[in-house]
């Protein structure tokens, strides 16, 4: 999933008019990166 938030960001800077596109993408990228921490360290809390 992370691969295709940074695609969108790609794409979305590569085009200026869809520049919303990278915000999009990079704001999801953050996101997931944010969860995926999250989920980890709450799994090495409960093993």
């Amino acid at each position: 999933m992370i691969v295709a938030w940074v695609l969108l960001a790609i794409l979305g800077f590569a085009i200026e008019g869809l520049l919303w596109l990278a915000v999009v993408g990079i704001v999801l990228f953050i996101g997931t990166l944010v969860f995926g921490l999250i989920r980890r360290r709450a799994g090495r809390r409960s093993a």
